[in-house]
């Protein structure tokens, strides 16, 4: 009898903690996560407010997404301590602690901050702009955005790929597109039978009628090697940087073309092998 009177009591004695728990800390924890729903709201429409301000202000496209980033998640960090400091936690505890799971969690993630502080090194440094063209990190392609631990680059068969900003950063980084101008480097073999001004000249023909290359730096035509089977004509026009594969491309054609027509080999490899009699 004893026990089925406790039982009662003790459920009751659990009630009476709950409403009272409820009644103090209730509308704490309602206040707490309304401010972390409307303050999560707030961060990310004022992060978009910041994003459209600097591209009103024509700042490089390449800082919007990432300053974007970075106070999205500070403000984010404001709310939370906010959040808990209405829930009645003691901030300056809560930050002691914060602090050492921080330090924790800094030596677990190394690499993700290793990513974010290469990120900030590339925005100041400036290595590259949305749009360049560029090898970094052993990948190629053009400059989508710089996010805070990656960069996003578009290959040319428009494939997306994910560079770690560390690989980038520790890695030799070639911007193709920086400079207007390129320098378009073919080599043209011709036979040793053929002669050597008369190649030069029909090549020189070649450049002179190409409307897209630049009269200064002036082109060079010049032999390069004696090879084992051809001499080969190094052929160095200028072009903007923005023509130079559509130029080249028709170059290689023109030059091939015109030397067919006029008469010059272009030779493939060949090995000529003498038999020697043994009578």
């Amino acid at each position: 009898m004893a026990g089925s009177t406790a039982s009662p009591d003790l459920l009751s004695s659990l009630m009476d903690q709950g409403l009272m728990w409820l009644s103090t800390y209730g509308l704490r924890l309602v206040v707490a996560l309304l401010i972390l729903f409307i303050g999560n709201k707030l961060a990310k429409k004022l992060g978009d407010l910041l994003g459209r301000i600097m591209e009103k202000k024509n700042i490089d496209p390449i800082l919007i997404p990432f300053t974007k980033g970075i106070v999205h998640y500070l403000l984010l960090a404001v709310v939370v301590v906010a959040a808990l400091g209405q829930l009645g936690i003691n901030i300056t505890s809560f930050l002691a602690i914060l602090g050492a799971a921080g330090l924790a969690i800094g030596l677990a993630l190394k690499d993700s901050l290793s990513n974010f502080a290469s990120g900030v090194m590339l925005i100041i440094y400036r290595f590259f702009r949305v749009g360049d063209y560029v090898t970094a990190g052993g990948t190629s392609g053009t400059v989508e955005t710089i996010n805070i631990f990656n960069t996003e680059l578009v290959t040319p068969d428009n494939q997306k790929i994910f560079v770690p900003n560390s690989s980038i950063i520790n890695n030799e980084i070639i911007n193709v597109t920086a400079n207007d101008t390129r320098r378009l480097d073919l080599v043209v073999g011709i036979s040793y039978q053929d002669d050597i001004d008369r190649a030069k000249s029909v090549i020189k023909g070649v450049l002179d009628a190409e409307s897209r290359l630049l009269d200064d730096p002036e082109p060079v035509i010049a032999v390069s090697e004696l090879g084992d089977s051809s001499v080969n004509l190094v052929v160095r026009p200028w072009v903007k940087t923005s023509e130079y594969w559509p130029v080249k491309f028709d170059l290689l054609e023109k030059i091939k073309t015109t030397l067919d027509q006029e008469g010059i080999t272009i030779p493939f490899p060949q090995m000529d092998v003498h038999m020697a009699s043994s009578s």
